[in-house]
């Protein structure tokens, strides 16, 4: 009996094992190559999957999804014979799993070769100023050549990154001398900038002053000319209002007589014709004066001068 029971217990396991075989679940995202003999038979999708046990085999499981891979840095020459080390991260996915298993042996060494050969032709028709500001550019031509040529490998790159570009050290310095003497400079066009514009500001405002004060000092002087006129017409109406005779007159123009004579430098008074009218009036008062008609000048009036009395003898 026992050994019959072996043979139970071995069969069980094998027709186990059997189902596990035959039973195939895939994950999502995800595509298992399945082969008959060593033979491509099909391509088994996610979900549950029926294959024959111990004649169907999965060759290979494969990711669907978007994978990101990181290539280590790749020395490069520049057209102007500089080296720079570029490291780059490459987008890719997964569209044909029989190509990406049957096309090629390893298609992400394939992609990273791939990679920097591209790179070094792209790089070798620039120069390292241009290779510095043109990473859109080295991008695009980089995801171009690689999406050309993995397309038969089932694989579709998406993206391509430049992660970093290192030029050598003794550019990264001059380099560094030369954007600090570009920031010095820029800060001292500022304060220049800035120095004008105050200045402009400060006689803007002068400017501004000046014509205010001038307008202030214009207006001042008309108030105080229209003043003055105003005095002189009041002054001139309460004279008519009074109806002055020819003697008050005649007074008034002797009572200025004096105030034009101040001064040592008045060697000639300038009489106006109008005087001679009004001292008419007062021509019997001065004795034998007869008063300018016509207008005319008149001596200033000198110092007399004392004589000295004779001494005698």
């Amino acid at each position: 009996m026992e050994p019959i029971i072996i043979v139970l217990i071995i069969l069980v396991v094998l027709v186990f094992i059997a189902l596990i075989k035959t039973i195939q679940v895939i994950p999502q995202a995800s595509a298992a190559i399945v082969e008959r003999f060593g033979r491509y038979t099909r391509t088994l999708n996610a979900g549950l999957n029926i294959v024959v046990p111990f004649i169907d085999s999965i060759r290979n499981r494969i990711d669907l999804r978007e994978q990101v891979v990181p290539f280590p840095p790749q020395p490069v020459i520049t057209q102007d014979n500089l080296v720079v080390n570029i490291d780059t991260v490459i987008y890719y996915q997964v569209t044909d799993a029989r190509a990406a298993t049957y096309e090629v042996a390893s298609y992400i060494q394939a992609i990273e070769q791939l990679t920097v050969t591209t790179l070094r032709n792209i790089i070798g028709g620039m120069d390292l100023e241009r290779t510095l500001t043109s990473r859109e550019e080295i991008n695009a031509a980089l995801r171009g050549v690689l999406d050309e040529a993995t397309g038969k490998w089932g694989i579709r790159v998406n993206r391509v990154e430049l992660k970093a570009i290192e030029p050598p050290t003794s550019i990264q310095d001059s380099m560094e001398k030369q954007m600090r003497a570009d920031r010095d400079k820029r800060a001292a066009i500022l304060q220049a900038e800035g120095v004008r514009q105050s200045q402009i500001l400060t006689a803007e405002g002068e400017k501004q002053s000046s014509i205010l004060r001038a307008e202030g000092e214009a207006k001042a002087a008309a108030l105080r000319a229209e003043g003055e006129a105003q005095a002189i017409r009041v002054v001139f109406e309460s004279i008519h209002a009074g109806d002055p005779d020819q003697k008050l007159l005649s007074y008034q123009y002797l009572q200025m007589l004096p105030k034009i004579a101040e001064g040592d430098a008045n060697k000639l008074w300038i009489v106006p014709s109008e005087i001679g009218d009004a001292l008419k009036g007062l021509g019997g008062a001065l004795g034998n004066f007869t008063p300018p008609t016509g207008g005319g000048s008149i001596p200033k009036p000198s110092t007399p001068k004392h004589e000295t009395p004779p001494i005698d003898d």
